[in-house]
């Protein structure tokens, strides 16, 4: 064989080993037996030419080469040449042939990605499962990055419950070097849990534990959660929960050894089994306060500590604890502090013994705030919200306080605040990294409820106008008895204030026929402004101006007090609310009280005057937090009076139905004894004891039980003569039992009750159906 015919033969050797890597997607060196070759071509470089590049400047594969014009022709350095080409992505195939001072690149390109596509996905959006891709369009196509892009898809289904699922990539050649990348997804079929096992646990059986923890064993009547599917992170969060328990029953020495997942052959379902080991069981032994700080009484602080000696341990306590002294130490100015509690076992009594020791922690004031992730809210929506600003001394507390109140605010997926290191040791920055979301809502609704009947609802809510925390809303309700359209606007800073003004406009049509013969319409509108005193405490002021008018009333069958009213009247009134609010949460307390007190005065102007005060609170306890059993006692009182005028029906206070149980709305109070109307009280006062406690059924039914007795009255009426009325004024009482559950569709409540303590004028109610939903 000639020179040239062994030359040409091994670099065809040289450009199979190279199409080879790329085919496998790899870019693992390759070394080129070039010796004998390298011995026919010995020389210098005169030149490099670079062919086969339509996209890649010249100049770009040039930068890439470890030879130049004129150096020597080297094996070696060939070699690192092509393992450099290779490596950038850039190349499918490279060569090189050196022919009389001239060295010869010649390139094949990587396609470039013209559009990815997504087919058979249901589950996952296209938008999510882009999010997670390497690759782009306009991005340089390669295999490795195809193959490491599946992986992601898979890990994504893979969370999602979804161990089955299989992702083939499609490749579609197009003109000018482009390709089309769709990834054809087959998402199988959900990944359940077939069996939870515990192993090693003694203190509780797998019933209790079960209820602890947020995986479930699948079952056909699980649509409505996907807690039945098998998600890793799901168990790691599980063995945090297992330990918490444990931790609040007092099983201080308390681990979770192993969290083993087994997958069926099938691999439809999961095997998974938790190995606890319980340990020791403690009680509170000694409880003190060392106080490092002079300042500092420690005995003083002993009573924040709600820790009793012989009660069974409970971490929760001891961090409530730390909590208390903290906020206490704070409020009397000392931002910096350290407070650790350091534990001590007595395996011998089964005790734990607290010392609670408070130390001056390191200076550290706040040098900046910065906010990142907001794209459409603006800056000053988030600052605001926060209990601290750049000088500050830095609270751990007022940074916990900051990050709910911007929680609170509902405009964000997710909050994060996150302390990093300022530009000198005593300096810290706050970074508030927030996730968007939607804050247009378009909502139809449908219901039923035993006071209103059925009834249609359609909202149009902006709760972020324009990104300044504006709260914009329309709403139209029809129903069999009501019908309402009311526009309100809340701006939640006013005047760059931490004062809540707007305004509502409204106009309704209330059919009271069955309670008291007339119907009613009111068109108004009202402006309002609040403001907090702290973080408990706030105050709202309104002013109202409304026209009135009462339609339909039949003279042969209404009382005589509604015929002697006039039938139109404008009413202008302002009022105040005061709230006193401890509860931890206003939608579903289960811990805390509230009070309120608000006043009403119409007369500043209008056709009538009067004053009007409303008093309430409530008291919610825990019986027993893991199980939620909670008493709660709710109580209202009021009274109103006309000055220099009677009051009217439709002014009067009305019992029954929502607030007091076992009657008919407006069920109780004065009523006409000729007509029944109801003609509503001066003065009211109501009251109920509830028990709320779970039905024993799996927690994704979200079904509560009560037990329930209400009592209230309602009594006075201007106007009307003796034997005209009944007005007793004595106590209504009753007693119920009832079901609520947080449906899909809103929340549902069914109520059974029974009046015990009544009139015979009263009208009473034994079931009481309430019904929401929105889609």
């Amino acid at each position: 064989m000639n020179d040239s015919n062994r030359g040409v033969n091994l670099l065809r050797k040289v450009k199979a080993a190279a199409l080879a890597a790329a085919l496998l997607g790899g870019t693992a060196p390759i070394v080129i037996p070039v010796a004998a070759y390298a011995q026919q071509n010995s020389g210098l470089i005169r030149e490099i030419q670079v062919e086969g590049n339509n996209r890649i400047e010249s100049g770009t594969v040039n930068a890439y080469l470890t030879v130049a014009p004129g150096d020597s022709y080297d094996a070696r350095q060939i070699n690192d040449s092509l393992k450099a080409l290779f490596s950038t992505g850039l190349f499918a195939d490279v060569s090189f042939s050196f022919n009389q001072g001239v060295l010869k690149v010649n390139v094949v390109e990587n396609p470039i990605i013209n559009r990815i596509a997504f087919e058979g996905n249901n589950r996952l959006k296209d938008d999510v499962l882009s999010a997670e891709l390497q690759l782009r369009p306009r991005v340089v196509y390669t295999r490795t990055k195809v193959q490491a892009d599946v992986q992601r898809i898979l890990e994504l289904y893979r969370r999602s419950g979804r161990f089955a699922a299989t992702v083939d990539p499609k490749v579609i050649q197009l003109d000018q070097n482009r390709v089309d990348l769709v990834f054809e997804v087959d998402e199988g079929e959900a990944t359940g849990v077939r069996k939870i096992n515990f192993v090693g646990n003694k203190a509780f059986d797998d019933g209790e534990l079960s209820d602890v923890i947020r995986t479930t064993e699948s079952a056909w009547w699980k649509i409505l959660t996907s807690d039945d599917n098998y998600d890793p992170d799901r168990v790691t969060f599980d063995r945090e929960l297992l330990r918490r328990f444990y931790l609040s029953a007092g099983y201080a020495d308390f681990q979770v050894l192993s969290s083993v997942a087994e997958l069926t052959p099938d691999r439809s379902d999961f095997f998974i089994t938790y190995t606890v080991s319980e340990g020791q069981r403690y009680r509170f032994g000694d409880v003190k306060i060392v106080s490092q700080i002079d300042k500092i009484d420690a005995d003083s602080l002993l009573p924040l500590i709600e820790i009793e000696k012989d009660e069974w341990y409970n971490a929760t306590m001891v961090d409530d604890a730390v909590d208390a002294l903290t906020n206490s130490v704070g409020d009397q100015g000392y931002a910096f502090i350290d407070i650790r509690p350091s534990v001590q076992r007595n395996r011998e009594t089964g005790t734990i013994d607290l010392t609670f020791t408070i130390a001056e922690g390191p200076k550290v004031y706040v040098e900046r705030i910065d906010v990142v992730g907001n794209v459409r809210t603006l800056d000053e929506v988030i600052r605001r919200e926060f209990r601290l600003v750049e000088g500050d001394a830095f609270s751990s507390s007022k940074m916990k306080r900051s990050k709910q109140r911007i929680e609170n605010l509902n405009f964000f997926k997710s909050v994060d605040v996150k302390t990093l290191p300022g530009q000198t040791p005593d300096q810290t920055i706050l970074e508030v990294d927030v996730e968007e979301k939607s804050t247009g809502e378009f909502s139809i609704g449908a219901g039923y409820g035993t006071d209103n009947g059925a009834f249609g609802q359609l909202g149009i809510r902006e709760r972020n106008l324009l990104g300044k925390g504006q709260d914009l809303r329309l709403n139209f309700t029809l129903g069999s008895t009501d019908q309402q359209i009311d526009l309100s606007f809340t701006e939640p800073y006013f005047l760059d204030r931490e004062v809540a003004a707007g305004f509502d406009v409204y106009r309704r049509e209330e059919d009271n026929q069955d309670e008291s013969s007339y119907d009613e319409e009111q068109t108004g509108g009202r402006l309002r402004a609040g403001f907090k005193y702290t973080e408990d405490l706030s105050h709202s002021f309104r002013y109202t101006l409304e026209k009135n008018s009462y339609s339909d009333i039949d003279e042969d069958e209404a009382s005589r007090l509604l015929l002697a009213e006039e039938t139109e009247f404008v009413e202008s009134a302002i009022g105040h609310t005061l709230t006193y609010d401890k509860r931890d949460s206003a939608v579903a307390p289960t811990e805390g009280y509230f009070g309120r007190l608000s006043n009403d005065f119409a007369g500043l102007g209008g056709d009538e005057t009067y004053l009007r005060t409303r008093l309430e609170g409530g008291y919610y306890y825990p019986l027993d937090r893991e199980h939620e059993w909670v008493l709660s006692t709710r109580a209202g009182t009021g009274y109103i009076f006309g000055i220099g005028d009677d009051t009217r029906i439709s002014q009067r206070f009305m019992v029954g139905g929502s607030n007091l149980r076992g009657f008919e709305s407006a069920g109780v109070g004065p009523r006409d004894i000729a007509t029944g109307d109801s003609l509503g009280g001066k003065m009211y006062y109501t009251g109920s004891v509830q028990m709320d406690f779970p039905l024993g059924l799996p927690s994704e039914f979200a079904l509560k039980g009560r037990v329930f007795s209400d009592f209230g009255s309602s009594e006075g009426v201007d106007g009307a003569r003796a034997g005209e009325i009944y007005d007793t004024g004595s106590i209504r009482g009753s007693v119920g039992v009832g079901v609520g559950w947080e449906s899909p569709f809103g929340p549902i409540g069914v109520d059974l009750s029974q009046a015990i303590l009544k009139e015979d004028h009263d009208k009473e109610e034994v079931f009481r159906l309430n019904f929401g939903t929105r889609f």
